[in-house]
Order: structure tokens, then C-alpha cells, then sequence
């Protein structure tokens, strides 16, 4: 039996559009209609009419990829005039070893005009750096960021962990269109953000240097893999975020996983994917919690680090949550809303409003 299911399609309608990848109406021979992406520089210019190769490998599974099917390739001959640019253009090779591998322009290539920027960089300078486990943890602590008001310039690392196209992001698009985030960028396989970068440490060093970020949000793409044990999920790969942040000299901040609405035993409170980070991290972390948060979390917070390493500021977030609520497209966990999972935005928010603290902190000295 093949891992890949791949059906022919033809195209009906274009649904969306936005940097990076456009959505598309499209009828799968013998299947019926369908919804399906597309990456720029991974495919032709598409238009209404034209037959595709479609991946529907996800979408036959029923994961959480909101029933996207992903397509391949325009079903035409490429064109004879060979256009492609030599090393000048970048020679670091993205989805590498896949019939899908393409080049990019990396940062720190020797043809980047960032290069020198990168060369140069000697230090974070205590510039927070909010790791987050899930993508709306992420949307919402950059959402908080802003409810001071200060007009901070906040940038986001997108890791390899979960979704690899940057454009798959409809949350990431819509915090770029109201000018909540300022820039994208791809660290590993992960791939079309406004700057790409080798490996996370250098995406971090981007994001500063020439991102220019007050505050350095970092996370996985849309999709979270878990397995229900307890290393077996994408989001462990936060611990090299958090290493990562110290060791160039920022200020890590890890986002509480906290859920009163969850079904599942082992997210309820303090998810176990939190305080396993918090066990296995190296290095001091803040993990802000909302102020006046439920005994049971903190508590579980200091089971896991009896040394008492980390620090767990209380935040009063409850000013961001209407702005929270306001966003759009809705922020939503596992399907709930802001309204129905207010303790999970919370504690994302939380994050968010601190690191603006820390940031006006670092001004003041």
C-alpha cells in the first residue's frame, strides 16, 4: 500500500490569496469538490481551468489540515527556456532530498545582502523571546504584545516541527495585514517567509539584526503532532528555541499550555507538553501565568522544576482578551473560541503582555 495519495483535479475557482500560497475550488476525478493550496516557486502560475496533481493524503486521513488537499503540479509541459538563476541567487536547498526541493536565498549565504548583518551580530541584548508550542498560542501573545500600545516591532521564527510552508499561515497573513507583526522567518526546512535562515539559531540572529524585533515570537506552523505520550509530540522541538534564546542572550519565555475545557485528561490545567518543556529545559525560563491564576497550575509548575529554575511572574492580561476576541479570522484552539478556551488564551496572552513589560524594562535602563 503507497504512503502517498496523490488523484488528478482540475481547477474551478481561485478562493484565496495571500503571500506565499493561493487556495483554490477544485473538482477531484471521481471524488467530487474539493479545496486546495498552492505554494508560489512550487508550481507554474495556475489558472481556472487548469488539470492539477493533487495530494489528498491528508485530507483521506482526517487530519487537521481543515481538509486541504495540496497541489503538486500544473498538468502541463514545463517550458523549454531554462530561466533558472545560478548560485547568485542563493544556493541552499529547502525540502531537501524530495522531488519538491527547491533553492532559496538564505541569510547567511554568501550571496545574501544580509550577510554582513549576520556576520556582525554579537548579541540578543535581553530582548524577550516568546517560544510557543501551538501557532494560536502564538497569534495571541503577538496580539497581546500590542494592547500596550507601545508599537513594538515583533517578528516571528517558524520552525520545522509542524507545517513547513510559511504561506500555509492564514493567521500569520492576517497579523502582517494589521501590522501586529512585522516579518516572517523560515528556520530549517520550513520554508517562504520574508527572510530564510539555515537553522534556528540564525533565524533568531535574523530576526534581530535585520528583522529589527523588540520581541522575537517563535513557534511551529499551523498542525501540532502528539501521540498522548510523553516526548512523542512536534512542540518538544521548543526546547531548542529556548536554548537557543539564552545562549545568544535573550530572554526566553516559555507559553503555559493551560486548558479548563479540554476532554483530555492530560491538557487539562497545565498541558503535559508544558511541563515536560519545563522539566527538560537547561536553562532559566520565565513561564508566565496569568494573574491570579488556579493553584493546581502553579503548582504543577513547581513539580516540575523543584530546583526552582524558572520564574513565574503573575500578568495581569485580562486588557488584551477583548482584542483577542475582536481578531480576525477568529482565534480558535482545537475548534474553541476565545470565549469557550479562556484560559488557554489567557496564559498565551500572558506571555505576550510580558514580554512588552520586558521590553519597556530594557528601555528604561
Amino acid at each position: 500500500m503507497g504512503a502517498l495519495r496523490l488523484r488528478f483535479g482540475k481547477l474551478e475557482r481561485l478562493s484565496a490569496a495571500r503571500p506565499g500560497a493561493t487556495e483554490w475550488q477544485v473538482a477531484i476525478e471521481g471524488e467530487g469538490q474539493g479545496h486546495a493550496i498552492a505554494y508560489d516557486g512550487l508550481t507554474d502560475r495556475l489558472e481556472p481551468g487548469d488539470g492539477v496533481l493533487l495530494n489528498t493524503t491528508a485530507a483521506a486521513l482526517g487530519l487537521g489540515t481543515g481538509g486541504l488537499h495540496f497541489i503538486v503540479s500544473r498538468l502541463a509541459c514545463p517550458s523549454p527556456v531554462d530561466r533558472f538563476a545560478g548560485r547568485e541567487a542563493g544556493h541552499l536547498l529547502k525540502l531537501r532530498y524530495t522531488p519538491l526541493q527547491h533553492r532559496v536565498l538564505a541569510v547567511e549565504d554568501e550571496a545574501s545582502p544580509h550577510r554582513a548583518a549576520m556576520l556582525s551580530f554579537q548579541s540578543l541584548e535581553g530582548i524577550p523571546v516568546v517560544c510557543a508550542e501551538l501557532h494560536s498560542q502564538m497569534a495571541a501573545a503577538a496580539i497581546a504584545v500590542h494592547a500596550g500600545g507601545f508599537g513594538l516591532r515583533l517578528v516571528y521564527v517558524m520552525t520545522d516541527s509542524a507545517a513547513l510552508p510559511a504561506g500555509l499561515s492564514r493567521l500569520a497573513a492576517a497579523l502582517r495585514e494589521q501590522g501586529l507583526l512585522s516579518a516572517v522567518v523560515t528556520a530549517g526546512q520550513a520554508f517562504g517567509g520574508d527572510y530564510e535562515a539555515v537553522n534556528l539559531y540564525s533565524a533568531l540572529i535574523a530576526a534581530r539584526t535585520i528583522g529589527g524585533a523588540d520581541v522575537i515570537l517563535v513557534g511551529q506552523g499551523p498542525g501540532n503532532a502528539g501521540t498522548g505520550t510523553q516526548y512523542g509530540f512536534s512542540g518538544l522541538a521548543l526546547l531548542e528555541a529556548l536554548h537557543a534564546a539564552a545562549a545568544l542572550g535573550g530572554q526566553p519565555l516559555l507559553v503555559a499550555r493551560v486548558s479548563e475545557a479540554e476532554t483530555r485528561a492530560r491538557h487539562r490545567g497545565l498541558s503535559h507538553h508544558t511541563a515536560t518543556l519545563a522539566r527538560l529545559v537547561r536553562c532559566p525560563v520565565e513561564i508566565p501565568l496569568p494573574a491570579g491564576a488556579d493553584v493546581a497550575v502553579r503548582e504543577a509548575v513547581a513539580a516540575v522544576d523543584p530546583e526552582g529554575r524558572h520564574a513565574t511572574p503573575g500578568v495581569d492580561a485580562a486588557a488584551a482578551m477583548p482584542a483577542l476576541a475582536r481578531f480576525r479570522p477568529p482565534l480558535t484552539s482545537m475548534g474553541r473560541s476565545v470565549e469557550e478556551e479562556r484560559s488557554f488564551f489567557l496564559a498565551a496572552a500572558a506571555a505576550g503582555v510580558r514580554a512588552a513589560e520586558l521590553v519597556q524594562r530594557l528601555a528604561s535602563t
